[in-house]
């Protein structure tokens, strides 16, 4: 069982930037590692992920341009969140998965979730 913890969540105002980090209590099964975000009312949604052995990174849509997911050590993944919108306000979940062909922005393909941090963009 993989343990996924994110951090770094908070209140910014727009145009500004916030860091998360995903600290995972092990990877060495995890072929993808992705970060996805739900706001109220709202399914949760794809931001990006990587692939976590080779570094091949994807980005959601909304996110292109604007943020950026980095390996920083075998346990430690952050998501740079810079020119922060007011839409960008939900819940952050960092995910795992150990399944090799998925696809990367379903969250049925993620076996491991961390609880959440809250990222909150003022206007």
């Amino acid at each position: 069982q993989v343990q996924l913890v994110e951090s770094g969540g908070g209140l910014v105002q727009a145009g500004g930037s916030l860091r998360l980090s995903c600290t995972a209590s092990d990877t060495f099964s995890l072929y993808y590692m992705g970060w996805f975000r739900q706001a109220p009312g709202k399914e949760r949604e794809f931001v990006g992920a990587i692939r976590w052995s080779l570094g091949n990174i994807y980005y959601g849509d909304s996110v292109k341009g604007r943020f950026t997911i980095s390996k920083v050590t075998e346990k430690l993944m952050y998501l740079q969140m810079n020119s922060l919108i007011p839409e960008d306000t939900a819940v952050y979940y960092c995910a795992g998965t150990p399944i090799w062909g998925i696809s990367v922005s379903s969250t049925s393909d993620y076996r491991y979730w961390g609880q959440g941090t809250q990222v909150t963009v003022s206007s």
